[in-house]
């Protein structure tokens, strides 16, 4: 005859606490579930808010922060400029060097608010290669790539080739403050460094009004600060073609298919 086995007896104290104990581990996992997931982190990068230049790349050249411009009276080609702080513009005389972001950017989706007096020309920079062309174009009937909102031509072998023509006329008249939404899809690179795909004006608006759409851009524009491509890039002001003020520049990084 085989001895008897013996099975230890849980108590009911036991019992119940295995029984609360678990009953507490799916109340918790039931609330993990339900509790709403935490915010997004913020994105948004100010490049330039008008309170400060320290989102700017040293030197800055004669690169200022005034209360606010205006074409001047005397001189319709010039700016009367306000002490104080509010607006960007590129010195008292409305000619210096280039301005660069400390903020590298890859796909990016930009918000960008400018203004010129009559005649002035600048430029915008993404990644400090592919420019959105600034330019008083108010009133004119027949656009080319150096008007107000192009993209500028690139260079190939040294030569100046391509360059888009805004689809319409979206340009304010000079004094008035302008607006450049822009969705921007960095150029693509291999495992070896070698760039398979072009970089990308996804999308531009002007004022309210789609000037671009799906738009190459095979090499850096005429005037970049750089020659090469890369996957990140700084946004740069160009600053030495005349007077030109900002209010807002901000970028909200993306990743673009």
């Amino acid at each position: 005859m085989k001895p008897a086995t013996f099975i230890p007896k849980v108590s009911r104290l036991a019992k119940r606490g295995g029984m609360f104990l678990a009953a507490t581990v799916a109340l918790g996992q039931a609330q993990a579930q339900l509790a709403p997931p935490p915010p997004p982190p913020k994105t948004n990068i100010t490049i330039n808010d008008g309170r400060s230049l320290t989102g700017w790349k040293v030197p800055l050249g004669d690169w200022k922060l005034v209360q606010s411009a205006r074409p001047s009276a005397g001189n319709p080609k010039a700016f009367t400029l306000v002490p104080g702080q509010g607006t960007l513009v590129n010195g008292d005389k409305g000619k210096t060097g280039n301005l660069f972001s400390n903020f590298q950017h890859g796909d990016v989706r930009a918000v960008i608010e400018y203004m010129v007096p009559k005649e002035s020309n600048s430029g915008v920079y993404f990644q400090g290669r592919y420019e959105i062309q600034i330019l008083d174009s108010h009133g004119k009937k027949t656009l080319t790539f150096k008007d107000n909102g192009a993209i500028y031509e690139h260079v190939v072998n040294g030569k100046g080739v391509g360059g888009n023509v805004p689809a319409i006329n979206a340009s304010k008249a000079p004094g008035e403050w302008q607006k450049l939404i822009v969705t921007f899809r960095a150029p693509r690179f291999d495992a070896d460094g070698k760039k398979v795909e072009n970089a990308k004006f996804v999308k531009v608006s002007l004022n309210g009004q789609v000037i671009h759409h799906n738009v190459e851009v095979p090499a850096p524009t005429r005037g970049s600060r750089f020659k090469d491509e890369k996957p990140n890039g700084p946004i740069m002001l160009q600053g030495d073609h005349g007077p030109v003020a900002f209010r807002k520049i901000i970028l909200k990084p993306v990743k673009l298919d």
